[in-house]
């Protein structure tokens, strides 16, 4: 089966040699020409592919030519550019998509798309997105997009926060100061994980779902980001204990048993 993978990146390249160690042919794009040249040199038949809002820039039809899935790895970005249409830059690349060989398109979003709430619920796969903020609503609305056209059939994929051994977000809570919510649940899962599950839709065939992913173990903000720092001998965090705490909880256990998978990797060890 021909792969392609839009966003080779802190996820997609290692996703991408996983996938070609699994006998996939696999290609994937990046939005950098000095990444361009290294992912060529390590073999990839890689492009360079910018989309924005009123176009998609670069090799976009050879990327998706001959390949039955895609794999639609890029983040909104949100944070670095507040103002960004994510919603647009998607809405550019379908009619590519359409055009293409592609069959099955797996989206990975965020469960950004749950509002946190007092009552800190527990959000199923089966949950409605809810959230108003800005990241959320396009991640939303993106979802519906690529679920409701008829050319392809479309797999939702919700990750909690990413974190391996090197990439934590213990390490920005560390510097920052009067950190809401310490009593909301955490919700993570490790990329190697991510990459698992993944590879379970892929050779499963589980086309036209909907999944959200976390590690099954919840302990709170305060708690578990405290232990953490104190095991990377990195300060604190300062918590704001004034208030009720909102958050929300995800069950990523249910799409562990849809897709007879078992989180490998701990949180709390990372």
């Amino acid at each position: 089966m021909n792969i392609s993978i839009i966003g080779l990146g802190w996820l997609g390249k290692p996703l991408g040699d996983a996938l070609v160690n699994l006998g996939y042919v696999v290609k994937g794009s990046t939005t950098s020409n000095d990444k361009l040249s290294v992912l060529k040199e390590a073999g990839y038949d890689a492009y360079k592919v910018q989309m924005n809002e009123s176009e998609v820039q670069g090799d976009i039809a050879e990327l998706l030519a001959y390949s039955e899935v895609l794999i639609l790895n890029t983040p909104p970005g949100l944070r670095r550019n507040p103002t960004s249409d994510y919603v647009g830059k998607i809405k550019q690349l379908v009619p590519f998509i359409e055009r293409s060989s592609i069959k099955q398109v797996l989206f990975i979003g965020s469960t950004a798309v749950f509002a946190d709430t007092e009552s800190m619920h527990i959000i199923t796969n089966n949950t409605m997105p809810n959230s108003e903020g800005v990241s959320g609503v396009q991640l939303a609305t993106v979802e519906k997009l690529l679920m409701n056209n008829a050319h392809f059939k479309t797999t939702i994929l919700r990750f909690a926060g990413l974190v391996d051994e090197r990439r934590h977000p213990a390490t920005m809570m560390s510097k920052r100061k009067q950190i809401p919510n310490p009593l909301a649940p955490v919700n993570l899962i490790h990329r190697e994980d991510c990459i698992g599950v993944i590879q379970q839709i892929i050779s499963q065939r589980k086309w036209g779902e909907v999944y959200n992913a976390a590690y099954p173990l919840h302990p709170t903000k305060q708690e578990y980001y405290t232990n953490i720092c104190e095991q990377k001998k990195i300060a604190n965090p300062d918590f704001n204990r004034t208030g009720v705490s909102k958050g929300k909880l995800i069950d990523g256990q249910k799409t562990a048993e849809e897709l007879n998978y078992t989180y490998t990797h701990s949180i709390v060890n990372e």
